[in-house]
């Protein structure tokens, strides 16, 4: 249990280019109200996250899951992943999570998606052929709030038109992706810097570990 509450209370992003940031800079309560409204709604988000900026909606609302493809013009045979806020969240989104991944998860010093066998919580559309899904416990305070309050999992999937560079920061998203949302956080949009995308790794019954990124 102890190496579970270690991951609980970690409460800055990963990146140590913008750690003191993270550390000074609070969101306003009317942002996270707006943002969490929005998704319950079946509305789509524009979100800062603890890698780039994303494309967010409840991941249990196949129609929204249907309109971010759309929006990105990318194939739903290509799964999203999707953001819990905390242990007790990736426990209820997933079933028997091998002990190699609370492994994993508490060395990372960068933040790391998992892709794990038995997903329960999400919506069909956002799980591989293989009926696996990649979920990743974010550190980072507004996406950890937006799922804790929605206590649901949120698509989390960058902010680019399918095939286009992803946007290191607010600065760098389309105006067709800002248009195609519902709402767009205030918060961190003056960040500068480049963000990098999480390393991915595939966890499965009996130990396996295959490094995707």
């Amino acid at each position: 249990m102890e190496k579970k509450k270690k991951i609980i209370d970690r409460d800055v992003a990963f990146r140590p280019d913008d750690q003191e940031y993270q550390e000074q800079e609070r969101y306003e309560a009317d942002d996270l109200k707006a943002a969490v409204d929005t998704l319950k709604r079946g509305g789509l988000i524009l979100y800062p996250t603890d890698t780039i900026w994303g494309i967010g909606c409840d991941a249990t609302n196949e129609e929204a899951i249907v309109r971010i493809y759309k929006l990105k013009q990318r194939e739903d045979a290509k799964a999203m992943l999707s953001l819990v806020g905390n242990v007790g969240q990736l426990e209820r989104t997933v079933r028997d999570i091998p002990e190699v991944a609370w492994q994993l998860i508490d060395v990372a010093v960068n933040p790391l998606t998992l892709i794990y066998d038995h997903p329960i919580g999400i919506a069909d559309s956002l799980k591989a052929e293989d009926g696996s899904a990649g979920i990743r416990i974010t550190s980072e305070q507004f996406s950890r709030a937006l799922c804790e309050r929605l206590r649901r999992p949120v698509v989390s999937t960058s902010a680019n038109i399918s095939g286009k560079p992803a946007p290191a920061t607010f600065s760098e998203i389309s105006k067709e992706i800002i248009d195609g949302v519902d709402y767009v956080v205030r918060f961190r949009r003056q960040e500068k810097g480049g963000a990098k995308p999480s390393n991915i790794i595939k966890v499965g019954d009996a130990g396996l570990v295959k490094v995707i990124r």
